[in-house]
């Protein structure tokens, strides 16, 4: 009957509609579909019917009085649905009006397409009330505010592993491609990755001979490339390439008196010009600023002499560069950078044994993720002269807990040596860390750095393991109202 104009099947006992469930009707401009069981809909169902006006799925009446209907409506009203297929419109630019009162709701993600849907279209629609979840029961759908659905989501799957242990795991980009540097200190080198586009993996693309590196920290200056290796033995040394088509090699042995015991190594700018500092973990060496001079990089200032630095990390606060400095010996230490060299500006309360620290920004604001091998590490927040608390999360056997920046979202990822490594996101109305998931299988064996590198349009995260091979992610965005 192609030229149908009407149809009803109200008070039956169906329960399903599926594609092309009114295929040939082409001309039909009202559908009533109430009073039955439907609990489920294809997005397809309403295929082909281009000439509908009116669309009704009523709500079952509260009172033996049914109210008037309208003669030009789609009622999908009282049944059974909970939510309805996104696109389930798509192609009945001419309807005007739906009723979808009477069905149980639930006003979750899968509903925020209608919120956005209703205000995008001429059609009159009745909405009905949600069912759930509770904390939104028996309230009016119209009354919902898309805004405040996080429909948002991050999944980490495996991608690769990279052989050997690594303690640490940096980004840079050099001639318009992203690379990462490992410090493998088990191997004896650090290692340079890059995104081999034939194979669609990461390969090895070069090495550095660094025999107890714990750190390879990478610096570009427009063709020329710099590594830093931190070696516990045998001293650091500044590996440099001057041309893409050369090969790094070593350049300068780094400050042998000072640095006995280097921990950690981190890259700022300081007055316009690049500079290194070394966390030094000994009794005899001190953590030092290293500073370009000429060809080479130079020892600028010792800092923090005698307190076994374990970490160093550069932030600014104020509009100044600002250093802080873990160690073992004391409660982490802030200096600001002041007249040519850092001074000691404040320490950070309530923070005993503090193996490392990491910033972020968001909002505006400085945060500060504080990692504890034994005790809770610490999410902090930059008030204008101090850091504070905000959240302390359980930690036992945690050597890193560091912030990573994935597109829009904010994640922290607090690793164990003795459970799975957790992936929190930060909820921007709390300003809190909110878990997210558990990284692995395959579990990470002792996690000691992540980094977040983008290459080719997909988002990758890796996970370098003291006592165990690299691990690879692939990050997935989810839309969770689809």
């Amino acid at each position: 009957m192609p030229s149908l104009h009407l149809l009803l099947f109200t008070s039956n006992s169906l329960s399903v509609i599926e594609d092309d469930a009114f295929a040939g009707l082409s001309h039909l401009r009202y559908l009533f579909i109430e009073d039955n069981e439907i609990g489920s809909i294809s997005k397809n169902a309403l295929r082909g019917l281009r000439s509908l006006t009116h669309l009704c799925v009523p709500q079952r009446p509260h009172s033996s009085t049914s109210p008037a209907r309208s003669p030009t409506h789609l009622s999908l009203a009282n049944n059974h649905l909970e939510t309805l297929p996104r696109f389930l419109f798509r192609g009945l630019e001419t309807l005007t009006h739906v009723d979808l009162r009477g069905n149980p709701f639930q006003c979750d993600c899968r509903v925020l397409w209608l919120l956005q849907w209703i205000p995008s279209v001429n059609a009159s629609v009745g909405m009905g009330t949600c069912a759930g979840p509770a904390a939104l029961a028996h309230l009016q759908l119209r009354h919902l505010d898309p805004k405040t659905f996080k429909c948002r989501a991050i999944e980490l799957s495996w991608f690769q592993t990279v052989g050997e242990s690594a303690l640490g795991v940096e980004l840079f980009s050099y001639q318009g491609e992203p690379h990462m540097v490992l410090a493998q200190p088990f191997a004896g080198r650090c290692l340079v990755l890059a995104w081999d586009y034939s194979m669609q993996r990461f390969q090895a693309k070069e090495e550095l001979s660094a025999p107890s590196v714990v750190s390879c920290k990478p610096l570009v200056l427009g063709l020329r490339l710099f590594v830093l290796a931190a070696r516990l033995w045998g001293g650091s040394q500044l590996w440099a390439q001057a041309s893409p088509d050369l090969r790094l090699a070593p350049m300068q042995a780094l400050a042998p008196r000072r640095l006995l015991r280097p921990n950690d190594a981190e890259l700022l700018w300081l007055d316009g010009q690049p500079c290194f500092v070394v966390a030094d973990a000994s009794k005899a060496g001190s953590t030092t600023l290293l500073c370009r001079d000429g060809p080479g990089f130079y020892p600028r200032q010792s800092l923090h002499a005698w307190h076994r630095d374990t970490d160093a990390e550069a932030l600014e606060l104020d509009g100044r560069p600002h250093l802080l400095l873990a160690s073992v010996s004391q409660r982490p230490v802030l200096f600001h950078w002041s007249g040519g060299r850092f001074e000691r500006r404040t320490d950070i309360p309530e923070a005993e044994d503090v193996y490392a620290t990491r910033h972020f920004q968001a909002g505006g604001d400085v945060f500060l993720c504080l990692t504890r091998y034994i005790g809770d590490s610490m999410l902090m927040r930059w008030d204008g002269s101090m850091f504070r608390l905000l959240q302390q999360l359980p930690s036992r056997g945690a050597h890193v807990f560091q912030p990573v920046l994935i597109a829009k979202d904010q994640l922290a990822i607090l690793g164990s040596d003795f459970a799975f490594s957790h992936v929190f996101r930060l909820e921007p109305d709390k300003r809190l860390l909110e878990p997210a998931q558990e990284l692995g299988p395959p579990a990470l064996m002792a996690p000691r750095a992540f980094a977040h590198i983008t290459v080719a349009g997909k988002h990758f995260l890796f996970a370098a393991c003291f006592k165990g091979p690299t691990q690879i992610y692939h990050i997935h965005e989810l839309d969770l109202s689809a």
